[in-house]
């Protein structure tokens, strides 16, 4: 009894002696009866015909097949690396996986938030190799995983981080503010940016306020996020009109203002005068 490679015409056993080089390769039998070809340390290139042949006059042989599976992987090259992109440009993640059978890949963001350039799509992931995103904005920055299966377990994925970068951007509660003379008021103002921006507050067209209020900074899905309070003592007539909150990146500058009015008795009457007007007929 011997034991063939088919594709190769090579002898791997003849009886129970092991021909090939292959310290991979056994032979057992039991009762001179049942003869098995072991292999240990399952290679892909395994994979092929086996012969199992009896020398007798005529010969006589069967052929096995077999199929090696391969569980997935993920190749650093050319898989997409975390990336630092600009708002508004073209963006493709690629994913390359190998493994037998051939693995499908499948995209998701951390969240399940949309994994188009369309904010709350609905549509939280994406079949095939490549990943494209038109005209990517603030939104669509985050992680997203590349998840790569075919069957043989384990499944594998790969995390890539998208950076998005933008000019700052400025949110204003409120527009105006009253206050009394003597008093004080607190101005509030948010900020948006990627990169991280420089926060200040000025007074009129160009006093940078150098002293007080505080800056609360996050990290947000790689935005960050600063809300900016300051409080203001009223203690003339000049601590009064505009004071702008200015957010400043390597992008550009962005600023908004607000503006701080006296608080009189005429504000305060006149709601009440109003309202006997209209008691009074």
């Amino acid at each position: 009894v011997a034991w063939l490679r088919v594709d190769t015409q090579t002898i791997l056993t003849i009886e129970t002696l092991v021909i090939t080089k292959s310290e991979r390769i056994a032979i057992t039998h039991t009762e001179q009866r049942i003869w098995q070809l072991r292999i240990k340390d399952i290679r892909e290139s395994d994979k092929g015909w086996y012969m199992c042949q009896i020398n007798t006059d005529p010969m006589k042989s069967q052929m096995g097949y077999l199929d090696v599976v391969v569980p997935p992987d993920i190749l650093d090259y050319p898989t997409s690396q975390d990336m630092v992109v600009l708002e508004g440009t073209n963006v493709t993640l690629t994913c390359a996986a190998t493994g037998v059978p051939e693995p499908t890949v499948n995209w998701k963001r951390e969240g399940d938030k949309s994994i188009t350039s369309v904010e709350d799509s609905g549509i939280t992931s994406h079949d095939g190799a490549m990943l494209h995103i038109y005209h990517i904005q603030r939104h669509n920055a985050g992680s997203y995983h590349c998840i790569a299966s075919n069957g043989v377990p384990p499944t594998v994925s790969k995390r890539i981080i998208v950076t998005v970068n933008f000019q700052p951007i400025v949110r204003l509660p409120t527009r105006q503010y009253y206050a009394e003379l003597g008093g004080r008021v607190t101005l509030e103002c948010h900020s948006e940016a990627q990169p991280n921006s420089i926060n200040y507050w000025m007074k009129g067209k160009g006093e940078i306020i150098l002293q007080g209020g505080t800056y609360d900074s996050t990290l947000e899905d790689h935005v960050f996020k600063v809300t900016m309070r300051i409080t203001i003592r009223l203690e003339k007539a000049s601590d009064y009109g505009v004071y702008k909150c200015v957010a400043k990146n390597s992008l550009g500058t962005t600023e908004e203002s607000v503006r701080v009015y006296r608080k009189t008795c005429k504000h305060l009457q006149r709601p009440f005068r109003r309202f006997n007007r209209f008691l009074t007929g």
